[in-house]
């Protein structure tokens, strides 16, 4: 004998949905009560501020504020400036990159980074994408050509290079050069992607090339980006934190930091008040 069950559907009334609860993510970086010093300067003054995974963050503030400063700590690239000291704690998942057993290396190859001006190697165009894989032991012509081309299309611009994979990087405009510096950076795999001002030096047009990049890219990685463009901070981001004066103002999803802040100090920002 053959007995059919009908599963009973559950239906949700639009207020049930609207608070049924979301499936909270996960923290990449957590930081707890961080400060920094250049010498005497204290430069980052009790940072609390946790990023998360598959999500564009954006850190804005004026010139001077500590936004480079802090997302240099994220993968200790500030250790290279002389005299800095910090206190505090900043975990990668789950681990404070701090301690001494963590190296640095270690966090540079899930932390990759994307600097304010295109900076490639005066390498041809495929020994850019191929270095960082490189040096990390690859040395199968096989595998690197798959790596190069598979970083080239996540950073959107194999169609533009695959022709001229063994010409000079340096004959690429500045926008295919930020993008060719961006599949550089994919080509080692990172978690996270650092980006400080990438597209200040780009034209509008290159910029809208990045911006939509990063759009994409964030299904994959998570992304925090440093930006002195507040237009730019509210089409691409999820998440804002203003800096000011070494601290964290306020840090929100970046509709309610752009439509309806909760510091003052952000409204005049954001308004044109002052920075």
């Amino acid at each position: 004998m053959n007995i059919t069950i009908e599963k009973e559907k559950k239906t949700f009334s639009k207020d049930e949905t609207v608070n049924m609860p979301k499936k909270e993510k996960k923290a990449v970086y957590e930081t707890k009560q961080l400060n920094l010093w250049y010498g005497d300067n204290h430069a980052l003054k009790n940072i609390d501020l946790d990023i998360y995974e598959n999500e564009v963050t954006a850190i804005i503030g004026p010139s001077g504020c500590g936004k480079s400063t802090y997302i240099k700590t994220l993968n200790r690239m500030i250790e290279l400036v002389p005299g800095v000291r910090t206190s505090g704690e900043i975990s990668y998942r789950g681990r404070n990159i701090f301690d001494s057993d963590y190296r640095v290396e270690e966090l540079r190859t899930k932390v990759g980074m994307v600097f304010q001006k295109p900076n490639p190697f005066p390498k041809s165009i495929y020994e850019n994408v191929a270095y960082g894989p490189k040096i990390h032991g690859i040395r199968d012509k096989k595998i690197l050509d798959q790596i190069v081309e598979k970083s080239l299309r996540g950073a959107a611009i194999w169609d533009e290079v695959k022709d001229r994979l063994h010409t000079n990087a340096y004959g690429l405009s500045g926008g295919q050069q930020q993008r060719l510096c961006i599949a550089r950076c994919l080509a080692i795999e990172p978690d996270v992607i650092l980006m400080d001002e990438p597209t200040s030096a780009l034209d509008p047009i290159s910029t809208l090339k990045v911006e939509e990049l990063v759009q994409e890219l964030k299904k994959n990685f998570s992304i925090i980006i440093v930006t002195h463009n507040m237009q730019q901070a509210a089409r691409i981001s999820d998440k804002t934190a203003f800096f000011l004066n070494g601290e964290v103002v306020e840090y929100s999803d970046t509709n309610k930091i752009f439509s309806n802040p909760s510091d003052k100090r952000t409204e005049d920002y954001i308004t044109g008040r002052f920075g």
